[in-house]
């Protein structure tokens, strides 16, 4: 989970890129217009070269994308965006969009999703690939003190000949967020 949580907006950026430059391609005249991603989207030549998720997003997002209104969405507009997601992070809202049109697979959006107020650390509503790692650090961190603290435990349990314990029963009361976030690597 901690690599592919923190790889997810390399992939965006790069899903994103591919995406567009392959509907440019296609209409190297008109451009990458709202019309042309919708013709793009339906024809069926296009099944296994068009990535559809990723031209959904683009088609609901377009009027965004398309900042100076013409219609169009630019190589530069498409740039700006691209790297604003590189250097700024993701939207809770672009995060949820991506889920719903299928980009990425539930669980690992719905675990960034389920803890993305403690991954931004810097509150900007936004979380970077280095937000997630280091959260993902702090769960694993905390999943070993616990796994050491369970040891520590149990051994005295066996010293004293209480041979019960066999498996962790509990952790610490915050622990339960750390091994939600962990569980389904």
């Amino acid at each position: 989970m901690a690599s592919s949580g923190a790889s997810i907006i390399s992939n965006l950026t790069s899903n994103l890129s591919n995406t567009y430059s392959y509907l440019a391609s296609l209409y190297p005249d008109e451009g990458v217009t709202i019309k042309n991603i919708t013709k793009a989207r339906n024809d069926n030549t296009n099944y296994l070269t068009l990535n559809q998720s990723f031209a959904s997003y683009l088609q609901n997002n377009f009027s965004t994308l398309d900042k100076d209104g013409d219609g169009v969405i630019s190589a530069d507009e498409m740039n700006k965006m691209t790297n604003t997601l590189s250097t700024a992070g993701v939207s809770k809202a672009e995060l949820t969009q991506l889920a719903a049109s299928g980009a990425y697979s539930g669980d690992m959006i719905n675990k960034i999703l389920e803890n993305f107020d403690e991954m931004d650390t810097n509150h900007d509503g936004r979380v970077t690939s280095a937000e997630i790692s280091s959260f993902s650090y702090s769960c694993n961190k905390q999943e070993k003190i616990d796994e050491e603290n369970y040891k520590k435990a149990t051994g005295i349990s066996v010293f004293y000949g209480d041979d019960s314990a066999s498996e962790p029963s509990s952790y610490s009361i915050l622990s339960y967020r750390y091994k939600n976030y962990n569980s389904n690597k």
